[in-house]
């Protein structure tokens, strides 16, 4: 008996030829049971080793996890047990697993995600612009990236440069991109081929005039992205969708260069911007709800997971993150490693540790980022150790050093004598004494900084709910998934244990570590963090 038992003609008695089946079929004793049929279980029983082997090979992605190993206990049950006792262990495991820790962080990440394309100022029914045509401004990799989104999605991109030149740099390094896809087999040769002709080369502004959304993906410097935006605002046509990948920059300056603020709004990307989920939607002070209604959906259509903010430096995610990028620096003042480091955040789950990933995106970043708060701030805490990698030309894996070093051709990264030296030196010149740090430090003093700071965020109304929080610290930093998020995961441990320890280090380390104001009512009314802005209104 195979998948289809009889085919009928398109003019055949479907109805009669049923019946005709089904009674050849009563006639065949006994009637042949799938349950009974073993005829493809011959390799899993052959080889013993199989399911040992499966579960070695999912081992790093599987890290503290319960749910891929009873699915490989499942199938095994399967093949190893007879039909009654195989389903019998297949419920047991489900029921290990329906009511775990890790299976409820996961259902609450799925609706934390659906919960976010919900905007309590947006209203229902509020119009959504038809994006039929693209333009990217920038053609770098995070331009490039975005343009590939597009692409993927279907939607005829054009990009624009300033010149042939860097045109022709950043079309060649989206080939490669696709040419990877296509090696690894994730694409095929002919759909690779689509896309990039979706693409268009333009060196002009006049060029992208008529298309229906435009996204500014150029250096992240105020002065640069006001001379874009009044570009756009003079050669867009009435109703386009003017958009800003800016991280940090202030959405309101930016709109303020064009005479039609209400069109722009920020659509921030994360890098690789073909591959991170992550799609925050900022809203400026007169961004209009249809505009931000338009950027949600249009995250949707490009396969992204978008999640809205306000309007502030840093916005949602980079501004929360930002004391935990902080805090994983000050330790090494104080005795701490940057391997150190990474080994806590990977052991609890992270793909890659802090230290790792900002060499992967380069250090000059940060330090860009640093002297602009800075200017801004004379109070600003800087990063002394940070700051001197870059000053020694130590940007990250484009130059083969940062945190760490790397061998040519080979994104390992191998702790680096001359950084510890380095640590050790300018620590000492601090006045600092060097100590150990534990494992529950190490993890805490980066996560609740966080924390503590998002409860600031909510305070202030830039975001809706804590779970836009976790949504963005899912898809945009690769926070665990089955750990729920960020501020899910800080419910696990309770606000009054948050707040007893960030009161603990205010006492020791001064204002940075100052509860929040949110923080402290969270704590003293028992409200979860998931119920937070039940108390901000």
């Amino acid at each position: 008996m195979g998948i289809l038992d009889r085919v009928i003609p398109a003019d055949g008695d479907l109805l009669a030829e049923a019946i005709k089946l089904a009674e050849e079929m009563a006639d065949v004793r006994p009637l042949p049971l799938i349950r009974n049929d073993d005829s493809k279980l011959g390799e899993a029983t052959a080889d013993g080793d199989i399911f040992e082997a499966k579960k070695k090979q999912i081992a790093r992605k599987a890290r503290n996890q319960v749910a891929p190993y009873n699915n490989i206990k499942a199938v095994q049950a399967a093949c190893e047990l007879p039909f009654d006792e195989g389903i019998k262990r297949e419920r047991e495991l489900f029921e290990e697993l329906v009511s775990s820790d890790e299976s409820k962080a996961l259902r609450y990440a799925f609706f934390a995600e659906r919960e976010a394309q919900k905007l309590p100022d947006v209203p229902n029914g509020t119009p959504v612009r038809d994006i039929k045509t693209a333009a990217v401004i920038g053609a770098g990799t995070m331009g490039g990236g975005i343009a590939m989104c597009f692409a993927d999605a279907g939607i005829p991109v054009k990009v624009l440069e300033a010149s042939q030149e860097a045109l022709d740099k950043g079309f060649e390094r989206i080939r490669n991109n696709y040419e990877v896809s296509v090696k690894r087999g994730s694409l095929d040769a002919e759909e690779m081929e689509a896309r990039f002709a979706r693409m268009e080369k333009v060196t002009n502004y006049d060029d992208i005039g008529q298309c229906d959304v435009v996204i500014e993906a150029v250096y992240e410097e105020m002065s640069v992205k006001e001379i874009v935006f009044k570009e756009l605002d003079r050669v867009m046509k009435p109703g386009a969708v003017l958009l800003s990948n800016t991280s940090a920059l202030d959405i309101d300056q930016i709109a303020a260069a064009t005479s039609r603020p209400e069109e722009v709004g920020g659509a921030h990307f994360f890098s690789p911007a073909n591959v991170m989920k992550l799609l925050e939607v900022v809203k400026g002070s007169k961004t209009s709800p249809e505009i931000t209604a338009t950027t949600m959906a249009l995250g949707k259509i490009i396969a992204k997971a978008p999640a809205a903010c306000g309007n502030c430096d840093g916005f949602l995610a980079n501004r929360s993150r930002a004391p935990f990028n902080s805090e994983m620096v000050i330790m090494l003042e104080e005795g701490c490693m940057p391997e150190q480091v990474d080994k806590v955040m990977v052991d609890f789950g992270y793909p890659m540790g802090p230290f790792a990933v900002g060499d992967l995106a380069g250090l000059d970043i940060g330090f860009a980022g640093r002297k602009r708060r800075a200017d801004a701030d004379p109070n600003y805490r800087m990063l002394p150790i940070a700051d001197k990698l870059v000053e020694m030309g130590r940007l990250g894996q484009k130059t083969g050093a940062g945190w760490f070093k790397y061998e040519k051709g080979d994104r390992t990264p191998h702790p680096d004598p001359e950084v510890a030296d380095l640590i050790r030196t300018m620590s000492k010149e601090m006045g600092n004494t060097p100590r150990e740090f534990t494992e529950d430090e190490i993890l805490k003093r980066l996560l609740f900084s966080s924390v503590n700071e998002a409860c600031k965020i909510l305070e202030e109304k830039i975001s809706y709910r804590a779970s836009d929080v976790d949504v963005m610290w899912l898809y945009g930093f690769g926070f665990p998934r089955y750990h729920g998020g960020l501020m899910y995961w800080a419910d696990s441990l309770g606000t009054q244990e948050v707040y007893n320890q960030i009161a603990a280090w205010h006492q020791q380390y001064g204002d940075r570590w100052a509860p929040s104001a949110l923080l402290r009512k969270l704590a003293d009314t028992g409200t979860a963090f998931r119920e937070a802005h039940t108390l901000v209104g």
